[in-house]
């Protein structure tokens, strides 16, 4: 049996309602013992590659042309 749009709907709606009563915020501010220190090496490291691996391919089709 195909769900009816305004069952859809009703189902979206409900779900936005009970959503925040799942979430809860972060408190201010960090504990004691966290630093505020940003690790940049992770993503950083990931992009360079990316950026080495997309300019070998495009040095590899000018070559094909």
């Amino acid at each position: 049996m195909k769900p009816t749009v305004k069952a859809v709907h009703v189902i979206i709606l409900v779900a936005f309602f009970l959503l925040p009563c799942l979430l809860h915020a972060q408190g201010p501010g960090f504990g004691d013992d966290v630093t505020d220190e940003v690790p940049i090496d992770g993503g950083l490291s990931l992009l360079v590659a990316a950026g080495v691996g997309y300019g070998v391919k495009q040095l590899k089709a000018r070559k094909r042309k």
